[in-house]
């Protein structure tokens, strides 16, 4: 039966594996989680395709995988301001595109349009907010370009003017809604705005990150070639990457042993106590940036009632989940921020208790689930959420006498229904994309990209939007952020499930890939050591 699996997962010649040949020739074997949506820098939002895009084009700046501090990418070096509303970056003459075109800040001052652009529908538009004039233009009540805070002083300079400081703008140079995109390759293809064209196609794409686009099987794997136009060509040792979709954990850690991968997105919850009981275990825990919730729309009944919103929070009993379903590898949450972020401690304004969500919910007229219209729970599959969600299912059903179905749907059906707010209650996650709580707290602006609850507070986008950027220190501003995720969680269009750990299982031969805060992958750093060729608990 392995030697059977071996084939189906890719096994070469004479018995050897992908990761014994990928050792040999620098080639790295990935499991990525889901089939991507896409790879367009100002169309997608995932984790996936977040790491396939960051292999294909590079940012402004980058992250150091060690230190999480941003580092030269594009730019070899910015300047900010005496006043920190002014940051210039200053373009490296040697950086180019996959076809050989220098890139220029003109493109910049281009993709920053087109990525702000009301009719791109880039859900990420608000990550380039504190760029002056850039969210009038993005909303449509500016309509000349000319005034948004990016100017092309000359081929290599690139001024961008904010609103006001921003602490954290140079990390959001290394997010893929910032990046640059090659202007005449997107209009080969149909206009500046639109999505989803074929430009994105193997034989099309043009990026200037370390790799390049060789093979794309769909629901099958993404292969790609180290690139030779990259500025930092030399530095890069893996000739290449095999990213596999893997939303199956229970085929992806078969995968692993089998000597299919490397590296798996994640594993299956009930493999945990055995991979942590080995010695010199491939199994990698980390602290990781993220919350994992709920979001409810709060446009429908009877969500539309925050009494029945906190009742449901209050009905789910977090520490039990997080000890049994998820084997004691993450820890409870109660707000959306991840405590500890910067130092900042979001508040805690509720607890697991049963004896008020039942009351809560009678006095929104259900008591003890008596005229009850039902809801639906939908997550996208996987078998970690289908447990999480049955788990709940039934606490809801024990605590308040409710029924809720649940449901899975495909990575881009449930992308799709999350964005359109086509559900009742849906499983979300959020990772970090930059380390500060900005990065969770203006996520429900009014009318932001990745809102999808129906919450609009002017008081919450001011204290977030105008307050908080005016700030005269980290306390102050810390104060501030607290005041909104209070005003936030007292409306409860999320339910906070658990602050994530990180959770891969990673082959010895993998160096350069050090865990960190953001789960961040920087493949510039990544080697492969031709020493290891056999995966620990193999049996060949």
């Amino acid at each position: 039966m392995l030697t059977a699996l071996l084939l189906v997962l890719g096994a070469c010649g004479s018995g050897e594996t992908n990761v014994e040949r990928g050792n040999r020739e620098g080639i790295l074997h990935y499991g990525n989680g889901s089939e991507p949506q896409g790879l367009d820098p100002h169309v997608v939002t995932g984790v996936p395709e977040n790491h396939l895009i960051r292999a294909l084009f590079e940012g402004l700046a980058v992250k150091n995988p060690y230190t999480l501090e941003p580092e030269p990418g594009v730019a070899e070096a910015w300047d900010v301001s005496e006043d920190g509303r002014v940051v210039t970056f200053h373009l490296r003459d040697d950086a180019r595109w996959s076809n050989g075109d220098p890139i220029t800040a003109d493109q910049y001052v281009w993709s920053w349009k087109r990525a702000l652009h009301p009719e791109m529908g880039n859900l990420y538009a608000y990550m380039l907010y504190p760029v002056k004039n850039a969210e009038a233009f993005a909303t449509g009540t500016l309509e000349n370009f000319d005034e948004v805070g990016v100017k092309a002083l000359d081929p290599l300079t690139l001024e961008v003017t904010l609103t006001e400081p921003t602490p954290y703008f140079i990390q959001l140079m290394d997010h893929y809604s910032t990046f640059a995109v090659h202007p005449e390759t997107i209009l080969a293809h149909g206009s500046m705005t639109d999505r989803f064209t074929r430009w994105t196609r193997v034989e099309n794409i043009v990026g200037n990150g370390p790799f390049v686009l060789t093979e794309w099987k769909l629901n099958r794997r993404i292969r790609m070639a180290r690139s030779e136009t990259y500025w930092d060509a030399e530095r890069v040792r893996l000739n290449g990457v095999v990213f596999y979709p893997t939303e199956n954990l229970v085929s992806e850690e078969r995968m692993f042993r089998a000597g299919a991968l490397h590296y798996t997105q994640s594993l299956p919850l009930d493999k945990i106590p055995v991979y942590q009981a080995m010695d010199g275990s491939p199994y990698v825990q980390a602290p990781y940036l993220g919350t994992y919730f709920y979001l409810v729309n709060t446009e429908r009944p009877p969500l539309d009632d925050v009494r029945v919103r906190k009742a449901l929070s209050m009905a789910v009993d977090r520490a039990t989940l997080s000890k049994t379903v998820m084997q004691g590898s993450v820890v409870p949450a109660w707000s959306i921020t991840p405590p500890g972020t910067l130092g900042y401690e979001p508040p805690k304004l509720f607890d697991h208790d049963p004896e008020e969500a039942r009351r809560l919910l009678a006095e929104a007229g259900y008591p003890d689930g008596e005229g009850w219209p039902g809801v639906e729970l939908i997550y996208n599959t996987q078998e970690a959420h289908r447990k999480i969600a049955v788990a709940v299912q039934q606490m809801w059903k024990d605590v308040l006498n409710i029924e809720v179905t649940i449901a899975n749907q495909e990575w881009k059906v449930y992308l799709d229904a999350v964005s359109t707010m086509n559900f009742d209650i849906a499983r979300r996650g959020w990772i970090g994309d930059y380390v500060d709580p900005n990065n969770f707290l203006d996520l429900y602006l009014s009318g932001g990209g990745n809102n999808n609850t129906g919450f609009a507070s002017p008081v919450y986008d001011d204290l977030i939007q105008n307050l908080a950027p005016r700030a005269q220190s980290r306390e102050e501003r810390f104060r501030i952020f607290r005041e909104a995720e209070t005003l936030l969680m007292e409306q409860m269009p999320i339910i906070p499930i658990y602050t994530y750990t990180s959770r891969h299982l990673i082959h010895p031969s993998v160096k350069g890939m050090p865990a960190n805060l953001m789960d961040s992958l920087n493949l510039r750093y990544v080697w492969l050591d031709p020493a290891w060729q056999q995966v620990p608990g193999e049996t060949r």
